[in-house]
């Protein structure tokens, strides 16, 4: 079974797919002429902004709950997985994958609000829906949406409970089996409760739990602070091969920090779009950039927390590519959580284990009930024609039983299956986006146009040249399409139509 997982993934992760998420993040940035440097207070106004509805989720919420699959097992254990095997270096790498993914997420996301539809009382979207009406290829959006449910329901979900498990047994002593009981039960409680508890559910402990973690891990930097300057030196060297101990994984450097990279920030994958797209929001760029502040959260801020806490204790090993270890700092450790715990035990002994263990439990918890929502979301894209109530009980059934069996299954293996989910979204949805791109540059041009104007934008897709939105088109029908400064010279990017209000009477 490992060797077949490891194959397929040998395939899937190959280097085409490292440049590729590296390439197009670089591109989107040029092309939004870094529109995540440029908005970078705005996001943080926008993410505070707006309300929810009876349709849709507050942008707030729409962040909690991307979040919840973003801020993960990846932000402790993926980050020490990514040192053991690239060495300090892919911590570099994770923050280069996070800037530039941050257009990435911009992209993705606003091309979610603008093909967003109403299904069943609810907004729905992701990139099975801007695939099948961006580009009209239903058969691709349906390859899509199946990968997705199969991802989301089946292959990932085990990373989580692996890890949660992992820290339960190292810190508290319970047996796996216990832990992945009391997560179905958890688990189901929320899943039943319907996309809404969800959202709830998200917006209390996701901002607690992020903000908790960082604070830990400013206190063991300040009380290490004397080594925080070589540990950046040491990250540096080794992201560029001008650290001798490490010079056997460079080229793995780049291949972890992006890998563990996107499995954590989730960039271009495809799974930030679907909350997106649940927001209520009067314009689809408003929304974009708030997902863009998301990578930034979670890459910069929680997984540099815990690549600060393993590097400054020394509580890592990292092994070259035939597995010769190139440094030793815990013996006997595997890769995952109990880096993150032996870090923040020998600071703060007797407690660091058990904090690691809990914001673990929660992290990796979040994300479940995020993966959920998304395979959730896909049923409902295959179910618009023909409603199959069957089919979301059983996705219901498979990610409670994914769950459970990732609890008593090895780590390894847990990480190579959930690595084909990742890898195999992310190779469907970056291919959709780099093609589908228009529509999000048009709508970030006419997002700014209408704030130079000091209006609150408002979006209409038919002047901008974007067809098949449905869900806008039909709102902006009944509203008189007349606003000042809509004539304007052929330099001017075209601006919806639109009546909007003055920020100032926001």
């Amino acid at each position: 079974m490992n060797e077949i997982v490891d194959a397929v993934n040998g395939i899937i992760w190959s280097s085409a797919l490292i440049y590729l998420c590296l390439g197009v993040g670089l591109y989107f940035s040029i092309r939004t002429r870094f529109a995540q440097v440029r908005h970078f207070f705005g996001m943080i106004r926008l993410m505070l902004d707006g309300k929810s509805s009876a349709q849709g989720v507050s942008s707030f919420q729409a962040l909690a709950m991307s979040l919840s699959g973003r801020v993960g097992t990846g932000n402790i254990a993926g980050v020490a997985t990514a040192i053991t095997f690239g060495g300090p270096g892919a911590v570099f790498w994770m923050w280069v994958m996070a800037f530039l993914g941050a257009s990435t997420a911009f992209v993705e996301s606003t091309l979610a609000q603008i093909y967003k539809e109403e299904v069943d009382g609810q907004y729905r979207g992701g990139p099975a829906y801007y695939i099948e009406k961006g580009l009209g290829t239903k058969w691709y959006a349906w390859i899509f949406a199946l990968a997705t449910i199969l991802a989301c329901g089946v292959l990932m979900p085990g990373v989580q409970s692996n890890s949660i498990a992992a820290g339960m047994t190292n810190s508290f002593g319970i047996d796996p089996a216990v832990t992945g009981a009391v997560l179905v039960i958890l688990l189901g409680l929320i899943i039943f409760g319907g996309v809404k508890r969800i959202a709830k559910f998200a917006e209390i402990v996701v901002p607690f739990m992020a903000l908790g973690y960082i604070l830990v891990a400013c206190v063991i930097v300040a009380l290490n602070v004397g080594k925080l300057p070589e540990v950046m030196s040491l990250i540096l060297r080794s992201a560029f091969g001008l650290e001798s101990a490490f010079g056997a994984v460079l080229g793995l450097a780049i291949q972890w920090g992006v890998k563990r990279g996107v499995y954590s920030n989730e960039a271009g994958q495809g799974t930030g779009p679907h909350p997106s797209a649940a927001a209520e929001v009067s314009h689809p760029a408003k929304q974009g950039l708030v997902q863009a502040f998301s990578i930034y959260v979670d890459t910069l801020f929680v997984c540099s927390a815990t690549a600060f806490m393993i590097l400054i204790t020394g509580a890592y090993n990292v092994v070259g590519p035939a597995k010769e270890a190139l440094h030793t700092g815990l013996a006997g450790v595997e890769a995952g959580p109990g880096f993150t715990q032996h870090a923040v035990e020998s600071v703060l002994p007797g407690f660091g284990a058990a904090f690691v263990a809990i914001a673990l439990f929660f992290f990796a918890f979040t994300t479940i009930v995020a993966y959920y929502y998304i395979a959730e979301t896909n049923v409902a894209y295959i179910n618009r024609k023909i409603h199959r109530p069957w089919m979301v009980f059983l996705l219901k059934i498979a990610i409670l039983a994914a769950t459970l069996y990732g609890c008593v299954r090895t780590a390894t293996l847990a990480w190579a299956l959930g690595d084909i989910g990742v890898g195999l979204m992310a190779w469907l949805n970056i291919v959709a986006i780099v093609i589908l791109q228009k529509p999000a540059l048009k709508a970030l041009r006419d997002y700014e146009a209408q704030k130079r104007q000091g209006l609150d934008p408002n979006f209409v897709p038919g002047p901008l040249g974007i067809d098949n939105a449905v869900f806008w088109e039909q709102r902006a029908a009944g509203v008189k399409q007349r606003r000042p400064g809509d004539d304007q010279d052929g330099g001017e990017p075209a601006v919806s139509p639109v009546i909007a209000a003055p920020r100032s009477a926001e």
